[in-house]
């Protein structure tokens, strides 16, 4: 029992030791209210970032991620019966890497409904909106709110 009672007090003792300072998480983490305070990134480091979200390679991507996660649903869900989250999410992913520049919001009911709103860059991608949409299983019928706005530089 003394060597329970000892072991306990000494492992209380290093737990506390090591704890004691739980606003750093490493030695070389500034103490707070010290440092530097983060800079939001350049309007150069910004575009570049954007067009890099934009560009052909992310659109590959972003279709083989949608396709992945659809052959993943079909072999493990009934392809009609799918949440209102995970639509929305396969949809705006869609949108996102075929329509660039746009500016789109994406909701969906449970019964297949996806309502799309925003803006896109010209009358081409507002018509590719709905097809864009029903090519993902489960969505029955597409609602198109969006407009034609041209970018903000």
């Amino acid at each position: 029992m003394k060597k329970l009672t000892s072991f306990l007090i000494g492992s209380l003792l290093l737990f506390s030791a090591a704890c004691d300072n739980t606003a750093k998480t490493t030695v070389t983490a500034p103490e707070p209210g010290e440092g530097e305070v983060p800079v939001s990134p350049a309007a150069e480091t910004r575009q570049e970032a954007k067009e890099d979200a934009q560009s052909e390679l992310r659109r590959r991507q972003l279709n083989a991620d949608i396709r992945a996660r659809e052959e993943r649903n079909l072999l493990t869900t009934d392809r009609t019966e799918r949440t209102a989250a995970d639509l929305a999410s396969e949809v705006r992913s869609k949108l996102e890497a075929n329509i660039p520049g746009g500016a789109l919001t994406v909701k969906a009911t449970d019964d297949g409904t996806v309502t799309v709103s925003g803006t896109v860059n010209n009358q081409d991608q507002l018509a590719k909106i709905e097809p864009l949409a029903k090519e993902i299983n489960g969505v029955r019928n597409v609602i198109v709110n969006a407009t034609v706005a041209q970018p903000v530089r």
